[in-house]
Order: structure tokens, then sequence, then C-alpha cells
């Protein structure tokens, strides 16, 4: 190295050093061996080699999820580029801040057509929030830079293409600085109070209100609890934000849709006012969620969601928490109401019915039990990195979390196989809590090859496999829409076999007398620093459906013959539909009148 000289490529670690970098996850290819050379002789910043380019880059999605620094991915010019697609665009949709470096031949060998040459910054022109190909070697630390500041603040993806060639190349030691250690405190705006006594107004003269509470407000559930018991308001949540509420609180009547619980779904249509606090429910016009509404006040940060998915009476742009606790102040305070009680009702009779499924004790494997099991050995702040489809949807129904917990998954973009990535994450930034990856047979077959990456790295971590040899939640989709169930069943390998094959330990259980000694094992041996794999061999009996129209309960929307075969099918017997709840305090139903 020449005097008062250094490579690009060190100087560019060195800037993401300022942006708390100190994980770069991928795959070694010649179109980034400049880079990895310095990774090499860099001694802060650690090459988490994965088996999958798309494994590195949901794992860099991720980190940022669980509260960690910036992700930073890396994939070879062409292929290993295009497999970084699906973090990309998770990181687009969830708002969540992720930096992909993709390799490029050198610049003297770009455009003649040659190996693995892609033109690859056009792929990301519609969802990167930064898109851009180095164009001398002295630049390459100010567009990093760049890249690392335009996704911290615009929330989204960055992508830089670097021509292999410059990241050799030596600039002046003093030509570059990284702007990363600049204090970006935000200080949310201060509250309109004129908005704000509108929406006091308007609970106070509500007769049924409901506070929806997104992920916008997950550090403010304290106060949001506070204001439910204060207002006598049910609380609603979105699929991702169930860890701010303590999951026994009377009022928590989980999240709406298809991802949700019984109560939430029969109490939306019911109200008469909505509090929306930091939220942005993706199906509200296609379930016509508000359809009963009359008023509707919306909390947020972000100017662009005021209005997006309801016409507001009330529109606040602040932090949720201080708005929540502006409203608490001066709200007037309710005694219990029948609305109150009959919504408590009604959702201690859907958790009976949980608790129920939960607590059998013999026969054949269901997921119920294995979340059973889950909550009796998981440590209070355990993390849970959440894969898509039926383990998202019974994930929210029967773990049992609090706010000391996090769950983190695809919620928007949906992507499958996030949930091991996700662990490898959450497991290198929190090595001293116990990271749980819940997920179904297809998700993992995905991505099973890097469970050998938490070994390696001495990431120790619990994977539940709910395995069924179907794709549980498409396959539950067609029963309501198709007219076959085609293509949604496969052939299981030998979990337990794949885990020890890669040096984990591996469990098979299939009955429901054994998940509790199996769960235990399990966990005694990750507190000994192993990973785990639990194939967890369930049936193929179908979560209930609580959406309408397919929560068949209520002899006014469906027959007796109707209720009665959705009642077997689902064990759920003793479920009664909330409008009885209803009459039982004189009140009258909404949505069935």
């Amino acid at each position: 190295m020449s005097q008062g000289k250094i490579t690009a490529s060190a100087a560019m670690l060195n800037v993401l050093k300022t942006w708390g970098v100190d994980t770069i996850y991928g795959i070694p290819s010649g179109t980034l061996s400049s880079l990895m050379d310095a990774l090499a002789e860099d001694q802060d910043i650690r090459f988490l080699q994965v088996r999958h380019e798309e494994t590195g880059a949901l794992a860099a999605l991720m980190q940022a999820k669980f509260g960690g620094s910036i992700g930073v991915c890396v994939g070879s010019g062409g292929p290993g580029a295009t497999h970084l697609i699906n973090g990309i665009y998770d990181a687009a949709m969830d708002a969540t801040p992720l930096l992909a470096i993709l390799g490029s031949r050198p610049v003297n060998e770009l455009n003649m057509d040659a190996f693995q040459e892609l033109n690859q910054n056009p792929m990301y022109n519609g969802v990167a929030v930064y898109n851009k190909r180095v164009a001398y070697a002295s630049q390459l630390p100010k567009v990093i830079d760049e890249a690392c500041r335009a996704a911290i603040a615009k929330k989204g993806p960055a992508v830089v293409e670097i021509p292999v060639n410059f990241g050799f190349e030596e600039i002046d030691e003093n030509s570059y600085y990284g702007s990363g250690t600049y204090d970006r405190t935000f200080v949310a705006p201060a509250l309109n109070e004129v908005e704000v006594d509108k929406a006091v107004e308007i609970l106070n003269n509500a007769k049924r209100p409901v506070i929806y509470a997104g992920f916008g407000g997950v550090g403010a559930g304290d106060v949001v609890t506070e204001l439910s018991r204060k207002i006598k308001a049910p609380i609603i949540t979105t699929g991702k934000n169930f860890e701010a509420f303590e999951w026994n609180y009377e009022g928590l009547t989980g999240s709406a849709y298809r991802v949700g619980w019984k109560s939430a779904n029969e109490v939306i249509f019911e109200a008469d006012t909505v509090l929306f606090l930091g939220c942005n429910f993706p199906f509200s016009e296609v379930y016509n969620t508000f359809k009963n509404v009359e008023k509707f006040i919306q909390v947020d940060i972000d100017p662009y969601k005021l209005g997006k998915r309801h016409a507001l009476d009330a529109s606040i742009l602040g932090d949720v928490k201080v708005a929540a606790a502006a409203i608490l102040d001066k709200v007037n305070p309710v005694e219990s109401t029948p609305w109150w009680r009959a919504v408590v009702k009604n959702n201690q009779n859907w958790r009976d019915y949980m608790n129920k499924l939960e607590g059998k004790t013999e026969g054949e494997l269901q997921l119920y039990q294995v979340y059973n099991a889950i909550n009796k050995y998981a440590d209070e702040n355990a993390i849970y990195s959440i894969d898509v489809g039926n383990s998202t949807q019974t994930s929210t129904r029967h773990l049992h979390m609090t706010p000391k917990n996090m769950w983190r998954t695809s919620p928007l973009f949906a992507t499958m196989g996030i949930a091991l990535p996700g662990g490898i994450a959450a497991k290198k930034d929190n090595p001293d809590r116990q990271v749980w990856n819940i997920m179904g047979d297809g998700a993992f077959g995905m991505c099973y090859p890097d469970v050998i990456t938490n070994v390696q790295y001495n990431l120790p971590v619990i994977n539940v496999v709910f395995s069924n040899s179907e794709y549980a939640f498409i396959k539950n989709k067609y029963e309501d829409t198709n007219k076959h169930l085609f293509g949604v069943d496969f052939t299981n390998p030998d979990y337990k076999m794949i885990a020890e094959a890669q040096g984990a330990v591996g469990f098979t259980v299939d009955r429901i007398e054994d998940i509790d000694a199996v769960m235990k094992e399990a966990v005694e041996l990750n507190k000994q620093g192993k990973t785990v794999v639990i194939d967890a061999r369930i049936t193929q009996h179908r979560p209930i459906p609580v959406e309408a129209p397919e929560l068949r309960l209520d002899p006014k929307a469906y027959s007796a013959e109707e209720i009665a075969a959705y009642k077997e099918k689902y064990e759920a017997e003793e479920l009664v539909p909330f409008r009885l709840f209803l009459e039982e305090e004189g009140l009258e139903s909404r949505n069935y009148q």
C-alpha cells in the first residue's frame, strides 16, 4: 500500500462502520473479489457466509427489523444480484433500511455481452430508494455513504453496483468520510391540539369505540392499553404489532381478516368509532373493514398515510405514543358499558376455545399443542422469527407475547423462507436471548441448507417446523375459492436427519403425549449452545377461518346445517356469535339487521 493511500474497498468499509455496520451477509464471487480482500484485512466487520444469497438478503433485512443497524448484503454480478431481489422488495414494502451491494465486471469489460454481465440497476428502479452504479474508484466510499443515508432517511432499500476493479484501486486516505455518526434523532412534530380536541370529543360521544393499533405504536402498548381501559374501547391490532400488548389483556381482541381472531373480525363490524393508531391495514378496502363505522380518527407520523384507508373526522400528525397520551389526558373516563361487557365475554369465549385446543393431552399432534409447549418453555424475553402462511396466522393466535418479546416476519410482501434467515440476524445481535424460528415445511424447504450457518457461526436457535406435507395456507384458501386442491401437496424429507447432517440436533415428534418432553429437551440443549430443529409432524387440520364470510356461526346469516358443519370441522362447539353477547347486554347488532 502506498503511503497516504487506501484501497477504495477498505475506505468503503470504514464508511460502513460509521453507520454501525459490523456484518456483511453473502457469498464470495469473482465480481466481489476486491471487497473480499478488504474484508479479509478488516478487524471490525465480519463476513457472514450464507448458503444462498437470498438468505443473506433476508437476514440483512431482518437485522434491521429486529432493531439492529442497517443490514448489508452482497451478491455477485448476475445471478447473485438477482438472488437478492426478495430481500430488496420486502425492505421496500416494509419500509426497512437495507443496503444491497452488487458485484460487476471490471469497467473496461462492461457493455461487451461478457460472462455474467447483466444490466442490473433497472431491475431495482421501481423499488429502491437509491440505485446507482459507482462511476470511478474514488467515488466508491461517497456513493456507499449516500446509499446508507438514503436507506435510513427514506426507510427502504438502497442498491449499489460496484465494478470489481474499483475496489482494488488506491485513493487518498483523506479523500473520504462517513456521515453515519452524525445525530439524526427524529423530533416528532408538535401535535395539533385542535385535532386532538376533535378526537377527544368524538371519543367522548362514541357508544362503541375501537382502538385499531398498528406497528407505528409498537412501543406505546402501555399507554394504548391505559386508554383502552379508560374509555372501554377494545384493541384490535395489526398482525405485526402483537408484541406491543400483554397477550392476556381482556380488551385485546387480536387482528382482523384472515390472519386474525374471531373477536376482532366481529368487533370491527359492530363498532361505530375507530381510533386508527400508526396503522396501514392493507386489507381495509378489500375486506370492507370499516363499512359500519361512523367516525374515524387517525394518528400517524407519516402525512402520506393520513386518510389512506378511510375518510377522516380527525387527523393527528404525530407520534402515536405522544398522541395517545394527549388523548388519554383529556378524554372522559367511562364506566363499564354494555359494549365493553359484550366484547369481554365474546373475547373470553374465543380464548376458551384456543385454550381447549392447546390443552389437549393425547392423540395425533396438532400445531396448537406445539404452541402450548413453546409458551411453557420459552424465555419471557424470547425473540420470534416467524415465517409466512399458517405460521403467521397461528403464531398471532397462540403465542403468549408481551412487550418483552420481539415478533417479526414479512408482513406485506409475504415472502416465504424468511424465518430462518431472520433467526440468524436476531441471534447475532442478541446472543444472550432465546431465538425461535417458527415455520411450515414449505418455508423450511426453501432455506434449510442454512441451518449449518447457525452451527458454523455459533448462533444457536430453535427451529420449529410444522410438517404436514402441504402448502397449508394456500390449500386452505383453495378450499374457499377453487374447484381443485391442486399443486399444494409435496413429499418431505426427514428433517431430523437433515438437521443432524448439518451439525444441529434434530427431533421428530408426532404425538401430543410426546411434545412436552421434546420441547423441554430442545430448550435445554439450546441453552447449552446447540442449534435445534424440531420436525413437528402435525395433522392437516385447518386452523379455524374467522374472517367473513367463512366465520359461520350466526343463524341470521347461515343455516343450522352450515353452522353444525363448521363447528364439527373446527372443533368449535362452544363458540358463540358476538351478536348473542350484544343482545345479552341489550344491544342490537349493526352487522346483522
